[in-house]
């Protein structure tokens, strides 16, 4: 018996009615036998260990690696609310590119006194070494990911931006390869907008940041840190399918005031380096001089037009959870309009009314720490023991400048398929947006993450979440 908990479930109505979105879907899968089902299952599950789609724990001894849960049933968004979506993200998008532009430049919106100058000042994340210069056509963020929440039928959210180096897209890829080779007829009977050449629209939206040094076709490769990285099996399979070199910091270095990588033709010089490098370790002549997964004087040459990084050094500023907290104002200031999207409601815990609010309301909020990520370092009050909450007001009262709360959303539910059948699971999604000067894309779909235990509102895999396959109808 399929119950919802009470909040918006995506699939079926209060009274039991199967919403048009899924209507197509829930008739194939009350047709199908249980057994085969379960058995599809299970062979999703070997497939992705197969393919080797892992992730780390870090700060956990036993199994380092992880499998990413995968759920069968997909999450569906109908084509018009698609185009809702994509509206505000749009909006926003451009807003946060214009804003890290500014920050690096007149600082209008500070001079304005919409933002407070102390969230640069004392964030690490905003690089003195970016001041005054503007990347090749004037795009910061050459890929971005929205996480988005879901409240009601009309009511989105969006709970974070990733501007720096936003992962998953990876899984979103897999995700639907799988679906489509174990059921294959079920994409005969329900029209979904394909998510499959993403690589494809990556490679052309980063060669059209390529710099002025350019010659003929510009050249991209994707910097990882190396194959112990948690997202090392994301930066392989994105070069692989985008053509491009996947290269470490030893493979490359700077001669005649340009990048090259090392080949079997010698070195050859990059135009577009899609860095999963954070910037700390990007040029130790610039930041951390311990780095090795970097390349020693790569900020020089990026600075003189003779590369593009993707996405620009600094453009972490836009990530912060406190700046976040500003981003309606942001919108506004950058775009003139309303933001499409809003926030979800947040306390500033730097400010003095909005630290005694979260004090005296800890176990009803959701705290996050501003520079935090991954589901680290954060309090779920509703579900956090006596202890938890006064180790938390300990730690909110040492350093508030350091936290935000939010309250409990009533996260919209998805199926995922159980061995008793289909049963409702709290779920986010995370679009991926391309930038280039010539637009901006969205690929129709995303990640869908999904709290695979009952009741769970957190929905990130390094705290148990699962991934499921996103379909954007089309008309």
């Amino acid at each position: 018996m399929y119950e919802a908990d009470g909040r918006f479930d995506e699939m079926r109505t209060g009274d039991g009615t199967v919403r048009p979105a899924y209507k197509e879907y829930r008739h194939w899968f009350d047709q199908q036998d249980s057994a085969f089902l379960s058995r599809k299952h299970r062979e999703a599950e070997i497939a992705f260990r197969r393919t080797g789609i892992t992730f780390n724990v870090y700060g956990e001894h036993e199994a380092e690696e992880r499998l990413i849960p995968f759920d069968m049933v997909p999450r569906i968004i109908t084509a018009d609310e698609w185009r809702r979506l994509t509206r505000g993200i749009e909006q926003r998008v451009c807003a946060i590119n214009a804003f890290i532009h500014d920050l690096y430049h007149r600082q209008e919106i500070v001079r304005a006194g919409l933002l407070p100058e102390r969230l640069l000042r004392d964030n690490s994340a905003w690089l003195q070494n970016m001041v005054g210069f503007t990347p090749p056509g004037e795009i910061y963020t050459h890929v971005v990911g929205i996480d988005l929440v879901r409240t009601g039928p009309d009511e989105f959210f969006v709970l974070e931006d990733n501007a720096r180096t936003p992962s998953g897209v990876s899984y979103m890829l897999q995700n639907r390869e799988t679906m489509m080779a174990m059921f294959p007829e079920l994409f005969t009977r329900v029209p979904v907008r394909t998510v499959s050449d993403y690589p494809r629209r990556l490679a052309k939206s980063l060669a059209a940041c390529a710099p002025a040094a350019t010659e003929g076709k510009p050249t991209v490769a994707v910097l990882t840190p190396g194959i112990h990285n948690s997202a090392y099996f994301e930066h392989a399979f994105l070069a692989d399918q985008m053509g491009a070199e996947l290269v470490e910091g030893s493979d490359l270095r700077v001669t005649g005031g340009r990048v090259a990588m090392r080949t079997t033709r010698g070195y050859e010089p990059i135009d577009v380096l899609y860095r999963r490098v954070d910037d700390d370790f990007l040029d130790p002549l610039t930041f951390n001089p311990d780095s090795v997964l970097g390349v020693p004087g790569i900020m020089d040459v990026y600075r003189a037009g003779g590369i593009t990084i993707a996405n620009a050094p600094g453009t972490g500023v836009a990530d912060d959870k406190a700046i976040y907290s500003f981003m309606p104002e942001i919108v506004e200031f950058y775009t003139g309009e309303k933001p499409l999207l809003p926030n979800v409601q947040t306390w500033r815990c730097a400010d003095r009314d909005g630290l005694a609010y979260v004090l005296d309301n800890l176990d009803e909020l959701v705290v996050k720490e501003v520079h935090g990520s991954g589901g680290y370092g954060m309090l779920v009050g509703p579900a956090a023991s006596k202890r938890e909450l006064a180790a938390f007001r300990r730690k909110l009262k040492a350093k508030p400048q350091n936290y935000i709360a939010q309250p409990t959303l009533s996260l919209s539910t998805c199926p995922i398929f159980t061995r008793r059948g289909l049963a409702p699971r709290h779920v986010d999604l995370r679009p991926f947006v391309l930038v280039s000067p010539e637009g901006i894309d969205i690929v129709p779909g995303g990640l869908s993450r999904v709290a695979m235990r009952k009741g769970s509102l957190v929905v990130n895999s390094s705290q148990g979440g699962g991934t499921k396959d996103t379909w954007v109808l089309k008309d």
